[in-house]
C-alpha cells in the first residue's frame, strides 16, 4: 500500500531531520512515529478503561491472596 503526504516545506525539513537522527529512510520515520502514536493512545485508552473498572470496584489484592484464590 502506498499513502501520500502533504507537508510544508518546514514539516519535509523536520521529518527528514528525524529520519537522519534515527538512521532510517523518511518513509520508515514516519511509518514507525505513526505506528507509535496508535500504540500509544491505544495504551491510554487502555489504562482509561482499567481506571474506570477499578474506580467501579477499588478492592485491590496481595500476591499472597492472588496466590491463594487461584490455588497456587
Amino acid at each position: 500500500m502506498v499513502i501520500s503526504i502533504r507537508m510544508s516545506n518546514e514539516e519535509r525539513q523536520l521529518a527528514d531531520a528525524y529520519a537522519k537522527l534515527n538512521g532510517v529512510s523518511l518513509s520508515e520515520a514516519i511509518k514507525r512515529a505513526y505506528f507509535e502514536k496508535i500504540e500509544d493512545e491505544y495504551d491510554i485508552a487502555l489504562a482509561d478503561a482499567a481506571l474506570r473498572e477499578y474506580e467501579k470496584n477499588p478492592k485491590t489484592y496481595t500476591h499472597d491472596e492472588i496466590k491463594k484464590m487461584l490455588g497456587l
